[in-house]
């Protein structure tokens, strides 16, 4: 069945498919903006991921079909992105809809155990994302936080403005 096709024929049509799909995720990226592969909600990560997959589906497409379908589909998938972080921008009641809520593993030197048990995070993790973060002393710790993205964000330091903790989930 694939007798009449050649090594080279197989690399060419895969270098062609690659580069009109990464051809075709950049201009989608230049019309939408950078924020098309933000990590800033867990819905930015689930598309970003999303779009490398049909990325590479679109380079193993075997017809044109597939090909214009996995380009159409990440097309759609930075369209409703946009529109999401759009809408995002504009109403706070859709941000708990769609964001996960940023949570306050440590405070003031301190773990906060309940928070870590609700959250899955274990102290070793945190203790690893404060060796990153240089902290000598867990004095110097202001808040460890767990954000929407999944991230820790370590503040140390002297003092600790607390604008930088609205939006954090602090309770048990």
């Amino acid at each position: 069945m694939f007798t009449d096709v050649t090594a080279l024929d197989i690399f060419l049509r895969g270098t062609l498919l690659a580069l009109i799909g990464l051809t075709w995720v950049v201009i989608c990226v230049r019309v939408i903006g950078l924020r098309a592969f933000s990590k800033m909600t867990s819905f930015d990560f689930v598309t970003t991921i999303a779009v490398g997959s049909l990325l590479a589906g679109s380079v193993q497409a075997t017809n044109w079909s597939g090909l214009v379908q996995a380009l159409i589909a990440i097309s759609a998938l930075l369209g409703i992105q946009f529109v999401v972080s759009r809408t995002r921008a504009r109403r706070d009641d859709f941000e708990g809809l769609i964001g996960n809520t940023p949570a306050l593993l440590m405070r003031d030197g301190e773990f906060l155990e309940a928070s870590l048990l609700r959250t899955r995070t274990s102290r070793s993790d945190v203790i690893a994302k404060l060796r990153e973060a240089n902290v000598l002393d867990l004095g110097e710790v202001r808040a460890v936080v767990l954000e929407s993205t999944g991230d820790i964000s370590v503040l140390h330091g002297e003092s600790l403005n607390e604008i930088l903790l609205e939006g954090v989930r602090t309770g048990s």
